[in-house]
């Protein structure tokens, strides 16, 4: 548990960071714009809604179609998540926090009071706020007949949870936060290349090839940029940068990919590949894992 002196300073930290956040949102999009439309992703037993906040955030509210019960990813955005909630006419359980930065708990409380009613609130680091479902790896729990996966991934911070989402005819979805975006991975502000490694290599790998991929920001051009560098004749990433560009030039979402797709494209993932290994000079994956983030944390996409 924390202490209060450190529940002081990290609420002094959020505070920074929300007026930092909320100063690049207006000067990017404007106060009351997105920088992507607002997307529904309809499969046969689930729906995942698309909903941008911030410069380039991603919320997603999941929706079970059997009992239209819903919970919602990062809710940064309370008023969004709610018209969204309203709009679908489901019945709003749970919020899935992925990890403590602002950008993706700093609307947890607030959704708290709007709602008028109890939600469950869960992630895996006590700096949440309005935690109280702590969660930890292999935990799982429902959103009406969708079973979702906790799968612990420090690294990007500490307490970073993704989940994994089943739905009973087999299709299936994951949430990745800061760690697994689309041709990239975050930052290791709190973790290793090994928390890295087991994260992105040993638990996201692992899940099957038809995953879904939903996560935390719209950095697929910038990420897909780096990957061309870093594998300038790997073709699955020249076709991913057109088709990338093509979709953010109508404010097209281009989440989400799949693990196959990381699998072929993303040079996190691919850290055993020799064509990584001989870019980032290393012969080992962990060591070729913390070459490319050090590379990738000052390179400039070119586009």
């Amino acid at each position: 548990m924390y202490t209060v002196w450190q529940k002081i300073q990290n609420s002094v930290l959020q505070n920074l960071t929300a007026t930092y956040f909320r100063a690049q949102k207006l000067r990017k999009v404007g106060f009351n714009g997105m920088h992507t439309s607002v997307e529904d992703l309809k499969m046969t037993n689930m729906k995942v809604k698309i909903l941008p906040a911030l410069q380039d955030n991603y919320m997603y509210l999941i929706v079970c179609d059997v009992t239209k019960e819903a919970a919602i990813v990062d809710p940064v955005d309370p008023e969004c998540v709610l018209a969204a909630v309203s709009q679908e006419n489901v019945n709003l359980t749970k919020i899935l926090t992925t990890h403590h930065h602002w950008d993706h708990a700093g609307g947890n409380e607030k959704l708290l009071k709007m709602c008028q009613k109890s939600l469950q609130v869960y992630g895996g680091d006590d700096r949440i706020g309005g935690l109280n479902c702590k969660v930890k790896q292999d935990d799982t729990l429902k959103i009406g007949d969708l079973k979702v996966t906790c799968l612990f991934t420090p690294c990007h911070t500490t307490g970073h949870i993704c989940y994994y989402v089943e739905a009973p005819n087999g299709e299936r979805c994951v949430f990745t936060g800061d760690t697994l975006f689309q041709g990239g991975c975050g930052r290791f502000f709190e973790g290793t290349a090994e928390q890295m490694y087991t994260a992105l290599i040993e638990k996201l790998s692992a899940l099957p090839d038809d995953t879904k991929v939903f996560c935390g920001h719209e950095y697929t051009l910038q990420n897909m940029s780096y990957a061309r560098h870093v594998e300038p004749n790997n073709g699955d990433i020249l076709k991913r940068i057109e088709w990338a560009k093509l979709r953010r030039a109508t404010k097209s979402a281009t989440v989400p990919s799949t693990i196959a797709d990381e699998k072929s494209w993303n040079p996190f993932m691919r850290v055993h590949e020799a064509s990584v290994q001989k870019h980032a000079q290393q012969s080992e994956p962990i060591p070729t894992m913390a070459s490319l983030r050090k590379e990738k944390d000052n390179f400039k996409a070119h586009l």
